[in-house]
């Protein structure tokens, strides 16, 4: 497995400092989250070649840009058609820094308040976007995320058979996946198969009350629930089940560390890449 930071960690940085401290860590590559101050659909194509050649001088591949474009199912069409162009400005932006997956999120809402035409809507746009990248041999990634119609392996799966394109997949991430309450191991990696592209790594931990540093809210079937970004290991998500199955089918593709804690962000990607280091030793 090839193992990226993820930029977002490193937002208080620019994309140059936080590429040079990935570096220093270790990783093998950067996914870097496609907003400003780091790369977004309205970077310069000046901008854009200087971090690739950044990329190239560190050695530091760039597999993946985590666009924040999408909510294709809850936007109307002027807004999705927005939504859309962007993707073709990232699009044309992968193809200077050698990057061949892009994210992009259908929308919401939860897949267990969604109706059918949230995803009739989502497939539409998302086909689109399939077509327009297969032009670049891009794959487009969606994330399985709380709160959106991808929030569990069924409903993506229900999803990419709406969209029936081979350049579309999935991020497993099962810090999202522990939130939603829904399997994260073994059994979903095996019923994505194909369609697991990437892998997002973090850790969250179920908590009573709100107002720490790292501690946030998500609606879940459960109803309103709170929750606190931990550290890898220190958490709810018990990632052991999920790198077992990854050994087990043979993944040897990117793994991203995106942990999210209340640390200082160079000191929690250390920590979680050993403790992923651990787990990746002993599947």
């Amino acid at each position: 497995m090839k193992l990226a930071a993820f930029s977002g960690v490193f937002i208080s940085h620019s994309i140059q400092e936080a590429m040079h401290l990935t570096k220093r860590l270790g990783l093998d590559g950067i996914e870097i989250a496609a907003r400003e101050p780091h790369i977004s659909p309205s970077s310069s194509m000046e901008r854009v070649k200087e971090v690739k050649a950044l990329s190239d001088s560190l050695a530091l591949p760039i597999p993946v840009l985590a666009s924040y474009i999408g909510g294709f199912s809850d936007a109307d069409d002027s807004q999705s058609e927005s939504y859309f162009e962007e993707f073709k400005r990232l699009l044309e932006i992968a193809d200077v820094l050698g990057t061949r997956m892009i994210r992009v999120f259908p929308g919401g809402p939860n897949a267990f308040k969604a109706q059918d035409y949230h995803y009739a809507k989502a497939a539409y746009w998302m086909n689109l976007c399939a077509e327009e990248a297969k032009k670049h041999e891009v794959n487009v990634l969606m994330e399985i995320h709380n709160d959106s119609l991808v929030e569990t392996v069924d409903s993506s799966l229900r999803l990419l058979g709406m969209i029936g394109s081979d350049n579309v997949g999935m991020i497993h991430d099962a810090g999202n996946m522990y939130i939603t309450d829904t399997d994260y191991g073994r059994d979903s990696v095996l019923r994505l198969g194909r369609y697991l592209m990437h892998v997002h790594v973090k850790d969250e931990l179920r908590i009573a009350e709100l107002g720490a540093p790292g501690t946030f809210a998500s609606t879940t079937r459960h109803g309103r629930e709170l929750f606190l970004q931990s550290r890898l290991g220190e958490g709810g998500a018990d990632h052991k089940p999920l790198f077992d199955a990854l050994r087990e089918t043979g993944y040897s593709d990117w793994v991203t560390l995106e942990c999210h804690a209340p640390f200082p962000a160079y000191e929690r990607l250390e920590h979680d890449l050993e403790a992923l280091r651990r787990l990746i030793a002993t599947a």
